[in-house]
């Protein structure tokens, strides 16, 4: 799998040959200005909750591409009023096979409304299951002892957890969420530096998670790397 960092908690995953693209907000953000959103491939766009930092560039990469948007169905029709036409709704733990593998929809413990301050539904976080590997996108999201079922029933390879705490769990949570909730040794951070309230100390940080056993990446926007 390639998997390149757009920002904050944007990220295309290329599985079994299809491109998935994550929680698109490329253009409002400040720290991905070298991205060119116009440019960014889809085939499936998958939106963990309604927030401006999640959804920016959700209407226009879903138009271009005609990628098929993933979402909750609260999303699912506040986008069918914006134009989109592609959507597939899912909902809490609901899980749908696509050409690329599954998705199911888990648990995210935050809120959710769109930019417009519609109610955007339930936040959710994806377990992504394939031929290739399996991962869990977790969104924005709380630690929550509901993330132990990921753990204890799917084989995780590797996560996408927020890390940047105030608005989200922070590192220390993190930790406790791969360690001993999905098993999952091997996590990418997301959700950090981006805003002045999320600002964490990256050094610090990835130290915390080695001490532990586990390995933190912290992409630079704009990296590629292969899993």
């Amino acid at each position: 799998m390639n998997i390149t960092y757009y920002g904050h908690s944007c990220f295309g995953v290329e599985v079994n040959g299809k491109n998935l693209l994550f929680d698109p907000f490329i253009t409002p953000n400040e720290l991905a200005k070298n991205i060119d959103a116009t440019i960014v491939k889809a085939d499936y766009i998958l939106i963990s909750h309604g927030h401006e930092d999640h959804i920016a560039d959700a209407i226009s990469i879903a138009k271009r591409t005609n990628a098929l948007v993933i979402c909750n169905y609260e999303i699912y029709v506040w986008l069918k009023n914006k134009g989109v036409e592609n959507i597939h709704p899912m909902n809490t733990g609901g899980k749908k096979a696509f050409d690329f593998g599954s998705v199911k929809c888990v648990k995210a413990e935050h809120s959710s409304s769109m930019p417009d301050g519609t109610y955007g539904g339930n936040p959710m976080g994806f377990v992504i299951e394939s031929t290739d590997k399996n991962f869990y996108y977790a969104g924005d999201t709380a630690l929550t002892y509901d993330m132990k079922l990921i753990g204890n029933y799917r084989k995780i390879d590797f996560a996408f957890l927020p890390i940047g705490d105030n608005f989200t769990m922070g590192v220390d949570n993190a930790i406790i969420c791969c360690k001993d909730f999905i098993n999952c040794g091997d996590v990418i951070g997301m959700h950090y530096d981006t805003f002045g309230y999320i600002k964490i100390n990256q050094e610090e940080a990835k130290h915390k998670f080695s001490v532990q056993g586990k390995k933190l990446t912290l992409l630079e926007i704009g990296e590629t790397i292969s899993k």
